[in-house]
């Protein structure tokens, strides 16, 4: 809720309109080790425990069903503290950060577009949920898959956004008063084909070279982009190779997990920094990428560039320039020298 006054503060449900940071929730959905909940310390957000089970039994919702059928869940928000807390506690869409490509769940104020929509909280979540000092509770949950839902997985989560302005940060000449959240992550799986889709793209290379070349290293940022265009999601494996002339190999990283879930239909930015890049070659950078999960998903792009140490050649112009003109200079002299000798006769005589 936003609200004005005199000196024109205003309260935002999350800074930078995504919860970042927040969730410790596994990579995977599937993960080897054990399962993490989503906790900040104070309050956590989780699968409903069975009765018996820890309370950490499931780290995140994993539930798959047909088009037009509908699935219960309970979510547990754990309130760890010594004082009673209130939260407005949400359903909404997961993303990955385009930058980095981190999991984030979109804010309140943002509305979902996918199985966010699909997702209906009991009554009494309706408002605002107060959680006990040291209590817990347990909002049940439909969910309710579409008739036209496409096959594939479909991501969100459930958050627990705490009421309390726990900070107030300038952004100009406004004061956006802070405030923390936790979601549990939601994974939907609609049966039907799957189709995996990884696309590397956008590679591109910006280098920097030292004033003396061959004296320090020349350093230089690989980016590029990562594209789920499939219709499940992807833990993508990235390999760096480039070549110079002659098939020089100059950089060779192999295939290496980035520890991110790329969710369909999402696209981010990544980069790799080169510390020791080439002084001087014609280079060709290549991005191949892949999942373990899938064997046959490979993509690959790539992208040439010229490493000319230009300081290097600057002086060297600069010195060849002075070069050349002390050179014309010394001709035009002694033009200019034998043009005022004087000359003599057959006589002797000027």
């Amino acid at each position: 809720m936003r609200t004005r006054s005199s000196t024109r503060s205003r309260t935002r449900s999350s800074l930078y309109g995504l919860l970042l940071g927040l969730l410790a929730l596994c990579a995977g959905l599937l993960p080897a080790g054990p399962a993490t909940a989503a906790d900040n310390g104070t309050w956590g957000v989780f699968p409903t425990p069975a009765a018996g089970a820890a309370m950490t039994d499931r780290a995140y919702f994993f539930h798959q069903g047909a088009a037009g059928t509908t699935l219960t869940d309970s979510v547990t928000v754990l309130n760890s503290s010594d004082r009673e807390l209130t939260f407005q506690v949400f359903a909404t869409d997961a993303v990955n950060t385009p930058a980095g490509g981190a999991f984030a769940l979109l804010p309140v104020e943002t509305r979902p577009k996918d199985v966010g929509t699909w997702i209906a909280l009991a009554p009494e979540a309706a408002g605002t949920v107060t959680v006990p000092a040291k209590g817990r509770k347990d909002i049940p949950f439909t969910v309710k898959v579409p008739a036209d839902a496409t096959p594939g997985d479909h991501v969100g989560g459930i958050v627990a956004l705490g009421t309390a302005v726990e900070g107030v940060q300038q952004e100009g000449k406004v004061q956006v008063g802070v405030k923390r959240s936790v979601g549990a992550r939601l994974y939907f799986r609609v049966p039907g084909p799957v189709t995996p889709g990884l696309s590397v793209e956008d590679v591109r290379v910006s280098r920097s070279a030292p004033l003396l070349p061959w004296v320090k290293d020349a350093r230089a940022t690989v980016r590029y982009a990562l594209v789920n265009r499939g219709n499940v999601v992807v833990e993508p494996e990235v390999a760096i190779t480039a070549e110079g002339l002659f098939g020089r190999r100059v950089l060779d990283r192999p295939g290496r997990a980035l520890k991110l879930t790329l969710l369909p239909g999402q696209r981010i930015e990544l980069t790799e920094p080169w510390p020791d890049a080439p002084q001087s070659d014609w280079v060709t950078v290549r991005i191949t990428a892949g999942a373990a999960a899938h064997p046959d998903l490979v993509s690959r792009s790539e992208t040439d560039f010229v490493a000319v140490p230009w300081p290097a050649v600057g002086l060297l112009l600069v010195l060849a320039g002075a070069g050349v003109t002390v050179w014309v200079l010394r001709r035009r002299r002694r033009a200019e020298s034998e043009q005022e000798e004087p000359v003599l006769d057959l006589a002797g005589r000027r």
